[in-house]
Parts: C-alpha cells; sequence; structure tokens
C-alpha cells in the first residue's frame, strides 16, 4: 500500500498471481541483474539498493525460485561446516563467525554433529558427493571426505575445502588456527611470574594436536622460568566438564599438589574449580586454577576464570573468507594463524607461602 492506501500496478499484479522478478525490479527500479545480485551476491549491490530489493520482496511476495537458480549454475550456495560436537559451547561463537561471512557472500550453510560415528561420517561423505554442497569447513581435525573410486580405492572429494582450529597435517587446504603453543607457553609464564614453581598441568585427548602444541607450550612456559619439568604433575584430560573434575580429585588425593593447575581447556577447569571448593580447598588462596579458550561462562565462574582468550568470531570468519575465495575461483593464504590473548582474572594469585613470606610472616 501507498501512503494513499492504494496498490501501485507491480504489487497489483503481483497479487493475482505468483510474484516475478521482474516486479521486483519495477517497484525497486532497479534491473533484474541487480535484484539477483542482491539475492546472489549482496557485497556486490549498494546497501541502498539492497534495502529497496528487500522492501519490494516484502511488498510482492517474491519468492525467489532458489531450485532453478542452482541447476542453471550447477551451484547450491551452501555450505557444510563440520563439527567434532556440536554441545560443545567453544564453537558458538566460531560458528557466529562462519554465517556472518556466509550470509554477506550469499551463501547458507548446514551443521553436521559428526559425534565421533563412522555412520556420519559415510553419510557426510555420500551426501558431499552428491553435490548438496559447494564447499566444506572443516572443524574437526581430519579430512572426512574419502569416496570410493571403481577399483575399491579412495579419493578426496572434488569440492573446495578448508579447516579451522584444529590443523589437518599435510592436508593442501587452506587451514586457519591459533598459536597454542605460544598462547599456553604465555600461560606459564605469567603463573611463574607470580611466583608458582609446582604447576600442574591438565591435558586435552592424547594424539590431539591441540595437544600436542599446548603441552609443548607448557614446557616452553617451565624452560622460560627455569623449572623443571615434572611428569608426576600431568593429570590426563579430553576437554570435558568430568575430566576437570577428575583432575580435581586428582589434585585433592595428591601428597604434593601443586599451587597452580593449568586446565587446557575452560570447561575442564571450571570442573576442577568445582571439585576443589567441594573438598575445602579455595581458589585462588589455596590453589590457583586457569583454563584456556576464554568461552563465555569463563568470566561469570566463581572465581572469574583467567585463561588464554581465542578469537573465536575471528577464527570463524577468516575461515569462510577463505572459503569463499576458492568458491569464487580465488586463491586463499595456506595457513592463517591468529593470536592469543592472556585474559587475567581471580582465579589465579600469588601461592599463599609466597603472600605470608612477602608480608614478613612465616608459613
Amino acid at each position: 500500500m501507498d501512503g494513499g492506501g492504494r496498490r501501485s500496478r507491480s504489487e497489483r499484479a503481483a497479487g493475482s498471481r505468483a510474484a516475478t522478478i521482474q516486479d521486483v525490479a519495477r517497484l525497486a527500479e532497479v534491473s533484474t541483474a541487480t535484484v539477483s545480485r542482491a539475492l546472489a551476491t549482496p557485497q556486490r549491490v549498494s546497501p541502498e539498493a539492497r534495502a529497496r530489493v528487500a522492501e519490494a520482496i516484502a511488498k510482492t511476495g517474491y519468492v525467489p525460485n532458489t531450485a532453478a537458480r542452482s541447476l542453471r549454475s550447477q551451484k547450491t550456495h551452501m555450505v557444510l561446516v563440520v563439527l567434532p560436537d556440536l554441545a560443545n559451547t567453544f564453537f558458538s561463537k566460531i560458528l557466529r563467525g562462519i554465517e556472518e561471512t556466509l550470509f554477506e557472500a550469499g551463501y547458507g550453510m548446514i551443521i553436521s554433529d559428526l559425534d565421533g560415528s563412522p555412520e556420519k561420517e559415510a553419510h557426510l561423505s555420500a551426501f558431499t558427493a552428491a553435490g548438496r554442497v559447494d564447499g566444506a569447513i572443516l572443524l574437526n581435525g581430519h579430512l572426512f571426505g574419502q569416496n570410493r573410486d571403481e577399483e575399491g580405492g579412495s579419493a578426496p572429494l572434488s569440492i573446495p575445502l578448508v579447516a579451522i582450529c584444529e590443523a589437518i597435517p599435510d592436508a593442501r587446504i587452506p587451514q586457519v588456527e591459533i598459536d597454542n603453543r605460544v598462547g599456553a607457553a604465555g600461560m606459564i609464564r605469567h603463573l611463574a611470574s607470580l611466583g608458582h614453581r609446582r604447576i600442574g598441568y591438565v591435558s586435552g585427548p592424547r594424539g590431539n594436536i591441540l595437544e600436542r602444541e599446548r603441552f609443548q607450550g607448557y614446557r616452553d612456559g617451565l624452560a622460560a622460568a627455569g623449572l623443571a619439568f615434572d611428569p608426576d604433575l600431568v593429570i590426563p584430560g579430553d576437554y570435558t566438564l568430568e575430566a576437570g573434575v577428575a583432575a580435581g580429585e586428582a589434585v585433592v588425593r595428591g601428597a604434593n599438589r601443586p599451587t597452580a593447575l593449568f586446565c587446557t581447556s575452560d570447561v575442564m577447569a571450571i570442573g576442577a574449580i568445582r571439585t576443589l571448593a567441594s573438598a575445602g580447598l579455595r581458589v585462588p588462596e589455596d590453589i590457583s586454577v586457569v583454563g584456556f579458550d576464554d568461552i563465555e561462562f569463563a568470566a561469570v565462574a566463581e572465581p572469574p576464570l583467567t585463561t588464554v582468550h581465542q578469537p573465536r568470531r575471528e577464527l570463524g570468519q577468516a575461515g569462510a573468507t577463505a572459503l569463499i575465495d576458492l568458491l569464487q575461483g580465488r586463491k586463499a593464504p595456506d595457513r592463517i594463524r591468529l593470536k592469543t590473548d592472556l585474559v587475567v582474572r581471580s582465579s589465579a594469585a600469588a601461592p599463599r607461602r609466597t603472600m605470608l613470606k612477602s608480608a614478613g610472616l612465616n608459613a
């Protein structure tokens, strides 16, 4: 309706039949090519034109025939995003960064949670081979897509792929990650600067590339502070809350407990703090606990968690941008490595013996 309650000729025509792209173009006062670009590649259309097209679509009720467009271009304008565990809140900001970037370029996304299931992996391989998506972003740490050739061998799927977070050794695809080793080393140096000399380490899953890098960073940080590595201070974990609870129990049972505990995920750190508090140990007065990731709950934990911040939204944006480059025929960087930041909160402090000594008291 216009201001006088009358409908335009385009709106009246659209009201008696299915609206067409020509109806939208006339109402928005742009060409049909501009309408197509606004729908498929909105970044190529001015914000003003996009707004007029969107308003015209709303008024006419035009429904883009994406199926026909896909058949003509042999493109789906959809991207598969593969997660190892959808329930893990760590991935929320990464997904947001991916979705924002894909949307701006005219792509949608399908999220799949492998959950360690070979059946799901086989299904995704078949789904991708059938041309249901134009490309994939992998956060699961390995190349899942393998087709069986006529001789029974396997060959990688022929769609553009990008890996985020977990680098995939020897994979010739763009990979976006953070410097886990440097981030972990920085945390250990911070704890050492507070006066800690016995710093425990709660690991990630054995064989995981993130775990290997963070453990090496732990060793680097100890060496930089002049501290000897003690294997008795290493507690196995797997980035889950249950592993953090178990780590806390191991610390409580230990005869010579550490003065600080570096958990290689925030979720484990939160689990450890809960267990330590249940046993009557105060954080950070009796033992400092720190994490890695800076998930949303880190800032509201009790006490707020000192941790290593990962730029998760930027990871998602960088990975999606690299994939879009490949999809649109441009070259993408082979390796993108983003920096981490140390976030100091109140879960770490000088060990109690050090504080008493600085006050002129005996421990």
